[in-house]
């Protein structure tokens, strides 16, 4: 089944606890510390696969969660990291933030990678606070929790060819007799209700072909669910254009679909095309093919083709026509190998707001505080002492007291809730 668009939730792998240890050996009454570290979580990573062209995957599965890391031991062992966890998407994605709406990667090329959640960072054992004058720590820090996101994927097939037209104009037909794609094939229309790929053997050469749903006027405000089907033929370096040669008036259809394509996208509106009039197999169409050529010429467009994909007259010349006429074009350019982990380029660790939610509660939002709220062990009275150490140096208290805070009210900062003690 072809599934062109699914939200799916990953969550990125918590860090792994610290811990409190002392070195204990037999003669060496007073070890120093040897808490180990916390594993780092596994992070989720997008790969972009060539073998996939569907994103149906996803609609039965809409939650990945990478591995968490391990708890740090004593002797200072550490704990191992977490997993990282790689699903596979088709060439061709879009990732967006489905709350946002920011577009987070766009995946192009075969064998791509995004990180998409970064794991949580491993909690440090006793073993990193010991100093010349606090020599035995009984601190710890819990591990990071891991990024949780809501990610959109938007599918837009990558081919050399683009068939569009009208519906029942003959595109589905063309694909099965020049490829081994077996659309669905019928009399009436709309008979194809996803597009369609197919690879064109043309001498030692191939094409890929991108067959189309048909469009209508109003496509590219969603008519017909045309504005989803679209986006399929934004990526190709070429448009095949049939039009029915049997159609009442088939100049009125071409001009409708050129239309469309303006309103859609001004890029997509100045592809190259090759007009195709079909089914020129039919008495009428052959006779009003002449005064077809000259009304499409008359539009920019004197190599109109006539084929007949029934009896396939004009079909091979026209795939080796379409295949020099790829070929002519410049080559895209090449995505690069890697894609850098998705992080806003500006962020300010130190950074804080603080909120009045009214009722004698606030709210402290802060990359650092936040982070900090999350790695303390709130049951080690050591651990608490430092983190009111971390937001007397980030200036939070001295803010909230500005902010007129008073005993007792309530203060949360990530996932801990305070109540506030001068």
């Amino acid at each position: 089944m072809f599934l062109d668009e699914a939200t799916i939730d990953v969550q990125a792998g918590d860090g792994g606890n610290g811990i409190v240890a002392f070195h204990r050996e037999k003669f060496v009454p007073r070890g120093g510390p040897t808490g180990g570290h916390g594993g780092r979580g596994g992070d989720v990573v997008l790969v972009s696969d060539e073998g996939l062209n569907t994103l149906h995957k996803f609609r039965f599965t809409q939650r990945y969660e990478a591995g968490r890391g391990g708890h740090g031991g004593g002797s200072n062992r550490h704990g191992r990291d977490g997993e990282d966890l790689e699903i596979t998407v088709p060439v061709g994605t879009l990732v967006t933030d489905a709350v946002t709406g920011d577009l987070l990667a766009d995946l192009v090329a075969h064998g791509q990678r995004v990180v998409v959640a970064r794991g949580g960072r491993g909690g440090r054992g006793n073993s990193a606070f010991k100093s010349p004058t606090h020599q035995a720590p009984r601190i710890a820090e819990k591990g990071e929790p891991g990024a949780r996101l809501r990610i959109r994927l938007e599918l837009k097939l990558i081919a050399d060819v683009g068939v569009i037209g009208m519906p029942n104009a003959g595109k589905s037909t063309l694909l099965s007799v020049v490829s081994a794609a077996r659309p669905k094939i019928a009399d009436y229309p709309f008979t194809t209700l996803v597009p369609n790929l197919g690879v064109v053997e043309v001498g030692y050469d191939t094409l890929v072909l991108a067959d189309v749903p048909g469009l209508i006027a109003g496509s590219s405000t969603g008519h017909g669910l045309g504005d989803r089907f679209l986006r399929h033929v934004e990526r190709t370096r070429l448009l095949l254009h049939l039009v029915d040669g049997s159609a009442p008036d088939p100049l009125t259809n071409f001009d409708i679909i050129n239309r469309e394509l303006r309103a859609f996208d001004l890029a997509l509106a100045d592809r190259p095309q090759i007009v195709v009039v079909t089914k020129v197999d039919l008495p009428d169409v052959r006779a009003r093919w002449p005064a077809l050529r000259a009304a499409l010429a008359e539009r920019g467009h004197p190599d109109a083709w006539a084929i007949s994909a029934l009896t396939r007259e004009n079909v091979d010349a026209l795939m080796r026509h379409t295949l020099a006429a790829v070929r002519a074009l410049p080559v895209p350019v090449a995505a690069p190998e890697t894609v850098p982990v998705l992080r806003p380029a500006a962020l300010d660790d130190d950074a804080f707001a603080i909120a009045d939610l009214g009722g004698g509660t606030y709210r402290v939002t802060g990359r650092r505080a936040e982070r900090a709220a999350a790695m303390t062990d709130w049951a080690s009275e050591d651990a608490v002492l430092r983190f009111q150490r971390i937001l007397d140096a980030m200036g939070i208290r001295a803010a909230l007291r500005a902010r007129g805070v008073r005993p007792g009210d309530t203060v949360h900062i990530g996932p801990a809730e305070l109540e506030w003690v001068d």
